[in-house]
């Protein structure tokens, strides 16, 4: 018995096809990647001239606008200190939701009594652009959490990222558990 192959053209039109479509692609991709090494190799050598000079004032600048909401938190209370820092952004636009913060924040200060001070915790810088801040944030009662993260995207500095906490006493918890320890 003589078992006779046949070619299936049709099949064999497909799988090629497909094989070059895959080819290209990946050709296409690695020439992508090759021509945007250059220019990310080349970034990095003149932007850390840049940090090293504009590292202070960058951090400076953010820092100033932490300053001023701190003095407005102070002096004249939650809503304008707030009012002031998503000010900055003019992206911010849903007064609906600024409106609740406000509130909410408001209202748990009223419970946990005056400010009494700030204490930076933690700073980081993510690039030039894109900085980290969190402070400790005293009050008679107890302690909050206000984290910043600000952008910029030319010129100035702008409110990327506030949140607000209460959890830092469970997180110290936690990091004292003995399962918890580092060696």
């Amino acid at each position: 018995m003589q078992v006779m192959k046949y070619l299936n053209t049709k099949t064999l039109f497909y799988r090629s096809f497909l094989i070059t479509g895959i080819i290209c692609c990946c050709s296409l991709y690695a020439e992508s990647q090759t021509t945007a090494k250059p220019e990310t190799t080349a970034k990095p050598a003149t932007d850390v001239k840049k940090v090293t000079v504009a590292t202070t004032p960058v951090v400076k600048g953010a820092s100033a606008l932490i300053d001023t909401f701190f003095k407005k938190y102070k002096d004249d209370g939650t809503g304008p200190a707030i009012d002031y820092l998503f000010g900055t952004n003019k992206l911010f636009t849903d007064t609906a939701q600024i409106t609740v913060l406000k509130g909410k924040l408001d209202a748990l200060r009223q419970t946990i009594g005056k400010y009494t001070g700030k204490e930076l915790i933690d700073q980081r810088s993510a690039s030039p652009s894109l900085v980290f801040y969190s402070y400790l944030v005293k009050h008679e009662s107890q302690p909050l959490r206000f984290t910043f993260i600000f952008y910029k995207p030319q010129n100035d500095w702008v409110l990327y990222r506030f949140k607000y906490d209460d959890q830092m006493d469970t997180e110290l918890e936690t990091a004292g558990k003995i399962n918890n320890k580092r060696p």
